[in-house]
């Protein structure tokens, strides 16, 4: 995965190259794998509206999720891809044992996109959207906001 400052705009091919690696990261459950992607100064704006800045800080947050992943799967619906702007529309479905009340544990998928802002080859902004709603055993269950 080349990154830094020795790829100042990426390619459309690039970009959809590392988003690869990205989700492969994450489906295998490596933290640092997917945190070699972010900018030491990223933003994430969680769907909750937790925003969290930095690198460092984001990786101690996600540390825990990581470490109890449940076996956490990200599917990729669609991928919309800006190279001018170097801005990509991530369309995803997570599918992992759910966290909400009644249903813990129960296999859930939940629908939502993430905004990616790129910089120098690295995401400088994650802004991450879900929907209201998740699939728990052929029902739709209003989602619960949890914290990163």
């Amino acid at each position: 995965m080349q990154t830094g400052s020795d790829c100042p705009c990426l390619s459309r091919h690039e970009l959809r190259a590392l988003l690869t690696e990205w989700q492969d990261a994450w489906n295998r459950h490596d933290l640092e794998g997917v945190m070699v992607l972010f900018d030491d100064d990223v933003l994430f704006d969680n769907w909750t509206g937790q925003q969290v800045r930095g690198k460092a800080l984001l990786h101690r947050i996600w540390s825990s999720w990581f470490a109890c992943h449940g076996g956490f799967r990200f599917v990729e619906e669609e991928i919309l891809i800006d190279e001018e702007q170097q801005k990509v529309v991530y369309c995803w479905r997570l599918e992992w044992p759910s966290r909400e009340a009644s249903y813990t544990g129960r296999p859930e998928c939940r629908s939502g996109v993430d905004v990616l802002h790129f910089r120098n080859g690295l995401i400088t902004r994650k802004l991450s959207y879900s929907k209201t709603t998740v699939d728990i055993d052929g029902k739709r269950v209003p989602l619960v906001a949890h914290a990163a």
